[in-house]
């Protein structure tokens, strides 16, 4: 989960839906589906839907939320679905997370049958991505930046450091990790997604309520710390009207299997 506000990935969403075109023969199956957001705007499109996710108690909360879902414990690279049973495949906000890029593509491109969709999205450019202030802000308690954050690249974030792979934003390197994964010709368009806080207590609200945020406060020993630290580093996105806004793009890579 990451420490955005309410809401804020529908517009993200709506786009990879769309990008899906006219789907039918099966489910869509939505690979780290968390809480189930996109899986319950599928299912209000008319969609059958079989969501993934690695979390178990967000894995509840998409039960609430989507109980129309078939839901499973599972992770990239390794899947509990068959070969070829997806009539679609969506993955959010995930392959920034994983080791091996490639790799996980290629087990999107497995559970695909042949010829449909698989739409992938990642945190956009460095420069086009306010959120990275988060990550400067807690990096002296997590030892370095969030995925987007100017350090969700080849593997783990956004940035390249120390001579390592470059970021999965660069000018064509999610079309040429696709091609490696036996997804030939895809494209790759943007979406931009601001992150809208209405005052400070939402902006910290969503911080503390995420995975990072929990961890920042238990390595800093107190909220209080992390608070200091976070509205230093956001100070310069702070709106006339006492909230906060960040501006952010998102790649969406669209291949076919």
């Amino acid at each position: 989960m990451e420490p955005g506000p309410a809401g804020w990935g529908r517009e993200l969403y709506e786009r990879v839906l769309d990008a899906l075109g006219t789907m039918t023969g099966g489910p869509l199956l939505d690979v780290g589906c968390g809480a189930g957001e996109l899986c319950r705007l599928a299912v209000d499109r008319g969609l059958s839907v079989r969501g993934v996710d690695a979390n178990p108690e967000v894995l509840a909360a998409a039960a609430q939320l989507v109980p129309e879902a078939e839901l499973l414990t599972g992770a990239l690279p390794s899947l509990p679905i068959p070969d070829r049973s997806a009539a679609a495949v969506t993955c959010v906000q995930v392959l920034m997370h994983v080791p091996n890029p490639v790799a996980a593509l290629r087990e999107l491109a497995r559970v695909a049958r042949p010829g449909v969709p698989v739409v992938v999205t990642v945190w956009g450019p460095v420069e086009q991505c306010a959120f990275g202030a988060f990550g400067r802000a807690l990096a002296p308690f997590l030892g370095g930046p969030l995925p987007g954050g100017g350090g969700r690249g080849g593997g783990r974030g956004n940035g390249r450091g120390n001579g390592g792979p470059r970021p999965l934003s660069s000018p064509g390197r999610l079309e040429k990790l696709a091609g490696l994964a036996g997804l030939p010709a895809a494209r790759v368009e943007e979406v931009r997604c601001p992150f809208d806080y209405p005052d400070e207590r939402a902006l910290l609200a969503g911080l503390y309520a995420a995975e990072v945020g929990r961890r920042a406060v238990a390595e800093a020993g107190s909220r209080a710390s992390v608070r200091k630290a976070v509205l230093a580093g956001l100070a310069e996105y702070r709106t006339v009207s006492g909230g906060y806004r960040l501006e952010n793009t998102f790649q969406v890579l669209v291949a076919h299997a």
